[in-house]
């Protein structure tokens, strides 16, 4: 598995591909607008919900011709955006900041996970329930992760001098095999990935404890909003009923994914647990009152906060409701 950062990571059936196809709406009978959407990783049940907007015809339905372009190790997010190629990305606040600051014009449009899903995972009997637990620990992780770490410590005043950073590939064996006390991970897949084989693990999410990211994110630049505006609104309203749908049956989104993609090398099961996983990083209280992908004045506060102490330091502004406004009525 590759180097895990905060939104680079690895890891419905039929019926779902032909609902609501059955008659042709007004809009889709009108010329469609061409998009893509360019996903911040390769295929999984991750983007789920944006499966379901393609295979249901939602985009389609909106006016829209949606291509999905899977991102990985060599094809990052925010190229494509600002060429234009792609009309929106799916980042995360900290790589988002950290382009802004180096001058690309992007604005956060929509989030899709309200939790960010950095965790640290351990071992029933050698727990890490919180921050504190990690002092005199040995702690599994790529280097680049070490902001990551350090923002953790600095948030709960824990003294990161105590914990025993090693370098690890991206992977449980060090874990399961006592090589180190705990992981820095994503909660939907070193996490899911033992449980599929039959190792529970303890999984602390960062967000719990004061780590506030903005992840899996959705990015445009200033002249999208301003002159594709009509795009943006019929793009983020499909990628709304999706994620709906996906709340409502997630073993549904991830059967659609594995049948979608039969090259992937995905499997059912797993793909099931991370859907699964999912569900309460991606949907909370907020988004039951205002709708999927919803931000407020606070949590981009808190971002802010955490985003300074990554040393990505952000205005409030990187971060534009309107969209969503209009999707939500």
């Amino acid at each position: 598995m590759p180097v895990l950062t905060p939104s680079r990571r690895l890891f419905i059936g039929g019926s779902l591909a032909t609902a609501g196809a059955a008659l042709l709406s007004p809009r889709r009978a009108m010329a469609q607008s061409a998009a893509t959407l360019q996903l911040s990783w390769l295929h999984s049940v991750q983007f789920g919900g944006s499966y379901i907007a393609q295979s249901k015809g939602y985009w389609t339905d909106a006016g829209l011709d949606v291509s999905l372009l899977p991102g990985g190790p060599n094809a990052p997010v925010e190229p494509p955006v600002v060429a234009g190629t792609a009309l929106v990305g799916i980042s995360a606040a900290d790589y988002t900041a950290a382009a802004v600051n180096q001058g690309a014009p992007f604005k956060i449009i929509g989030v899709a996970m309200q939790k960010n899903p950095f965790a640290i995972a351990s071992l029933p009997d050698n727990p890490v329930n919180s921050p504190a637990d990690l002092v005199g620990k040995k702690i599994g992780m790529a280097l680049a992760n070490t902001p990551v770490l350090e923002a953790l410590c600095t948030v709960n005043d824990v003294d990161i001098s105590q914990i025993e950073v090693v370098p690890t590939q991206y992977d449980a064996a060090p874990l399961v095999q006592g090589q180190v006390d705990c992981l820095l991970c994503w909660a939907t897949d070193l996490p899911v990935a033992m449980e599929t084989q039959g190792v529970e693990s303890v999984t602390m999410l960062l967000a719990d404890h004061g780590y506030s990211v903005h992840s899996q994110t959705y990015i445009a630049t200033e002249d999208s909003l301003a002159n594709r505006r009509e795009d943006l609104v019929a793009l983020m309203t499909g990628e709304v009923r999706g994620w709906e749908d996906y709340q409502a049956d997630p073993a549904a989104a991830a059967a659609l994914t594995v049948e979608m993609f039969p090259d992937a090398g995905l499997d059912l099961p797993t793909q099931e647990l991370q859907a699964d996983r999912q569900v309460p990083l991606m949907f909370s209280d907020l988004t039951d009152a205002e709708g999927f992908g919803w931000f407020t004045d606070e949590t981009v506060a808190a971002n802010v906060e955490t985003l300074d102490l990554l040393g990505t330091p952000v205005s409030p502004d990187l971060w534009d409701r309107s969209i969503l406004e209009e999707v939500h009525g």
